[in-house]
């Protein structure tokens, strides 16, 4: 297995957790949020996407598919473009509402396009140095492990959420 079939494995790992939380439910259903304040599966997986576009999108040195593909304007979201949900608050988590079909449009688009930027990637090119505002600097493998990991446990808890859903 080269590095970049094991870069693409691990994000068709995200793909299945992401649009398994996803998949069937209403937008309603996609808004819940337990106790009414915790992170809804729409934000979850919107967040997750973004998180993944911005970074790969920044890595590969191209626009991200959320202004590129018009993805930003079909979502009409409240932020500006640039906006990937680190950090937000309640009322703002709240605030991001959408169909299933769009929420899986959205991740099948980045994710079309992270599998096809890693693929191509070797086992030189890890060690590149992608970020300089850290100490150690980030390496393009630290930066690629990091996105996983947010988004697996990112889709994680949209499951978790999805589990808690009242049962039709």
């Amino acid at each position: 297995m080269t590095i970049g079939e094991l870069l693409a494995e691990a994000f068709g790992r995200v793909h299945g957790v992401a649009l398994g939380a996803v998949r069937g439910l209403s937008e309603e259903e996609l808004a819940f949020r337990p106790e009414g304040r915790c992170n809804s599966i729409a934000w979850l997986v919107w967040h997750l996407t973004r998180i993944q576009d911005d970074h790969i999108a920044e890595v590969a040195r191209t626009e991200q598919a959320w202004t590129a593909d018009g993805w930003a304007e079909r979502f009409g979201l409240p932020f500006p473009p640039a906006e990937t949900g680190y950090g937000h608050s309640s009322a703002e988590v709240a605030a991001v509402r959408a169909p299933a079909d769009l929420l899986v449009g959205y991740y099948e688009a980045v994710h079309g396009r992270t599998v096809k930027y890693v693929e191509g990637l070797g086992q030189a090119d890890l060690d590149l140095v992608v970020d300089e505002h850290w100490d150690p600097p980030v390496t393009l493998g630290a930066r690629l492990v990091s996105v996983i990991s947010d988004d697996l446990q990112h889709g994680g808890q949209a499951a978790y959420v999805r589990g808690l859903l009242p049962r039709r």
